[in-house]
């Protein structure tokens, strides 16, 4: 990868939104695609943006920092499409333990390091979850009345266990009734579960064809992470009923140096979040990188529908995912870290990028 996309994030904005995504385009040498944004599958309009996994708890209800949130202008996802926290089959405490409303019991989650200046995020959550059975049990999934996305993720130790978990999971959402169309987000990339998201792509094609075979006319999403040889997804994407991509999850800390200064960003080459494994980092850092990704995966002849997201803080970082070739984006950090901004992207979304203008 160029260096330049060390320096990507520091442009500042007396560029319009359209000149300040050709300028970067144009530094990546990335060839532009003029196409509307739009993630339809299998005849389901999931819209031009979703909110990423874990960004509005299990249900779209939040995190308690949002009642907060709530009295900044421009703090709404109206418009957006949410993708639920990713659940495991059975309870899973992670490092972040929650209560019976599947809330934070920590005011401050120790498990979650934030800069606010830098707009990074490093979160070591570890999937921490009541499980399916609650979930459902809970009933508000059932309730939703637009398109969502559920996700989910396979986190025993061994492989042939991993399959018998999503095949469980997906007989429990063929006895759910839902009253809106959904689409199963299979996470295959959280890096606070110890499991190499490299060697678990390996695994891709079959939990895709299991997953398809049980559920029929629910599509099906995998959730990669940017570590993945670009190349390897092209595999994927040609054995196996897959619908579209979400690029990408968290990057491991201290992974990707060459094109990550983790020393400047985090003034150690020690993660702050150690005692937890070291997290995953999300934000503006990594953005760049993504847009990169997608790039490459067009030039590979992956045609499915891609969702981009890892540090989109703008609607000039959605125009520049459009450009590459996204058909939809994908919001998380900046509702934490620049609330007042998320009504605005996803309007920018919903009508500039869904026309294709």
């Amino acid at each position: 990868m160029s260096r330049i996309f060390k320096n990507l994030t520091q442009h500042a904005m007396p560029y319009s939104i359209y000149k300040l995504s050709q300028k970067w385009c144009d530094l990546c040498q990335i060839q532009i695609q003029e196409v509307a944004m739009s993630l339809k599958l299998r005849g389901i309009d999931f819209g031009s943006v979703v909110v990423a996994s874990g960004t509005l708890n299990f249900f779209g209800q939040g995190w308690p920092y949002h009642d907060f949130y709530k009295m900044v202008p421009g703090f709404s996802f109206n418009g957006a499409t949410l993708i639920t926290k990713t659940t495991t089959l059975t309870s899973r405490g992670g490092n972040m333990p929650l209560d019976e409303h599947f809330q934070p019991k920590e005011f401050r989650p120790k498990c979650i390091y934030v800069d606010f200046l830098k707009g990074l995020a490093l979160n070591a959550v570890g999937l921490s979850g009541p499980g399916a059975i609650a979930l459902f049990n809970e009933g508000s999934w059932s309730h939703i009345t637009k398109p969502f996305i559920i996700s989910f993720m396979s986190v025993n130790s061994d492989k042939g266990d991993r399959l018998d978990e999503l095949v469980s999971f997906c007989e429990l959402l063929k006895v759910n009734n839902f009253r809106s169309k959904f689409a199963l987000e299979i996470n295959i990339s959280c890096p606070n579960t110890q499991h190499n998201p490299v060697d678990l792509i390996d695994e891709a094609i079959e939990l895709v064809n299991t997953a398809n075979n049980l559920l029929g006319s629910v599509p099906i999403i995998i959730k990669i992470s940017i570590l993945i040889d670009s190349r390897t997804i092209k595999k994927v994407v040609d054995n196996s009923p897959c619908d579209a991509i979400d690029v990408s999850n968290t990057v491991p800390f201290g992974q990707l140096p060459e094109v990550i200064d983790w020393q400047k960003l985090f003034g150690t080459i020690e993660s702050p979040l150690k005692q937890f494994g070291g997290g995953g980092l999300s934000g503006k850092p990594i953005f760049p990188l993504v847009a990169d990704y997608i790039n490459r995966l067009r030039n590979s002849d992956v045609n499915l529908p891609l969702i981009g997201g890892g540090g989109v803080f703008s609607k000039a970082d959605c125009e520049v995912l459009r450009r590459v070739g996204a058909d939809a984006v994908s919001i998380g950090t900046v509702a934490m870290l620049r609330p007042w901004r998320v009504q605005g992207i996803i309007n920018y979304a919903n009508t500039i990028l869904r026309r294709g203008l």
